[in-house]
């Protein structure tokens, strides 16, 4: 099965019927934002269900025109040292392969590079490469974009060769929905598994970043795909920001991270939604967050609640680390400034805050301070 894509509200009206409203909202949106899904995906969609989690992930709704945010929240633009390439921490290069998803989430925090003519991924990555092999602190290089696994596998196999030979690297990461999205393009391609294999040795492991927002992507045919990628080698681990509308209550994340961990795909990070133009209807407060977090680990294994609960700010990865009633706890998990790693803070509670910055400049008349920075 290979699900064809559609990339307009019309073939999106085809195939599942929209109201006149819905159908005019969508164009609307989709003339900023614009909208990729394929019919795979779309079928897990229960259409009776107008808030259905999955639509809400991938369908456009009219609230991504609220006004606010930006389109660089974590200022990528700063760490981008050729084009297609990112070196904010040490020891970890981002390649940006690609500007095409399986899918178009409506909340990325990369949505610029389906809207700008502005080019930040390259097709030839030779001097990307170089850049690699002159850094010898890279030991880890991220395949992200847009889905790497879009490309075709002929085109992915000479990056992962490339960066193989280099011997400083040691980890391969493909930043990736497509099990989610379109667990097909695995399942489907022997070539792929073969190659991943190739590339993915006992002492060189390649991690697949996974990709699910919620427990109902993650269906059999998924889990398969999955399945074949750790019979290649390749060890896959799971990511997702925390979302309004779609996996925003312990009950939704604790039966997520427990499929995860019954499959045998480890937790990594959960993500505070980045403050990306379109994104506010997504957007959950901080130490809301936080308590979803931890009353879903409440009925989780150990193995169900390894990942970290991290904002992906400019200044580096900032993990939640703990709360009262009166204040915030957080640390620097990793940091662009390696001086900061390990640096924790304390804040007093704010409510409201949808975001690091928040902290230090409110939105409201309340103004929480900094008490201590060791």
């Amino acid at each position: 099965m290979n699900p064809r894509y559609l990339t307009s509200v019309s073939e999106l009206d085809n195939l599942v019927g929209l109201s006149p409203k819905e159908r005019n909202d969508m164009e609307k949106v989709t003339e900023v934002f614009p909208f990729r899904a394929n019919e795979y995906y779309l079928s897990l969609i229960d259409w009776k269900v107008s808030h259905d989690p999955l639509r809400r992930i991938v369908v456009p709704d009219i609230k991504e025109l609220a006004r606010g945010g930006c389109a660089d929240p974590s200022h990528e633009k700063d760490f981008t040292k050729q084009p297609g390439l990112q070196h904010k921490y040490n020891q970890t290069g981002l390649l940006l392969l690609t500007d095409v998803c399986g899918g178009i989430c409506r909340f990325c925090f990369r949505k610029r590079l389906f809207m700008s003519c502005k080019r930040e991924t390259v097709r030839d990555v030779s001097d990307n490469i170089e850049y690699i092999r002159e850094h010898k602190e890279i030991t880890n290089v991220l395949l992200t974009g847009g889905d790497p696994l879009t490309l075709s596998t002929s085109q992915l196999e000479p990056v992962l060769k490339e960066l193989r030979e280099i011997e400083h690297v040691n980890i391969i990461r493909i930043g990736s929905k497509m099990l989610a999205y379109n667990p097909y393009r695995i399942i489907n391609d022997p070539e792929l598994l073969s190659v991943l294999s190739r590339y993915s040795t006992p002492a060189k492991r390649i991690y697949f970043m996974a990709h699910f927002n919620h427990p109902r992507e993650l269906t059999p045919v998924s889990v398969q795909a999955a399945e074949a990628l750790r019979n290649a080698g390749v060890v896959v681990v799971h990511q997702t920001p925390l979302l309004a509308g779609i996996n925003d209550n312990s009950q939704t994340l604790t039966t997520l991270f427990r499929k995860l961990s019954f499959a045998g795909i480890s937790p990594y990070y959960v993500f505070q939604c980045r403050p990306t133009t379109g994104n506010a209807a997504f957007a959950v407060p901080v130490e809301q967050s936080y308590d979803y977090i931890q009353r879903s680990w409440q009925a989780c294994s150990g193995l169900a609640k390894r990942a970290r609960f991290v904002m992906s700010h400019a200044t580096g990865k900032i993990e939640v680390v703990g709360k009262t009633a009166s204040h915030i706890f957080m640390r620097y998990h990793q940091a662009a400034d390696p001086g900061s790693i390990g640096k924790f803070m304390v804040f007093k509670s704010n409510p409201l805050a949808r975001w690091f910055d928040d902290y230090n400049h409110p939105l409201t008349d309340f103004e929480p301070k900094k008490l201590w920075l060791f």
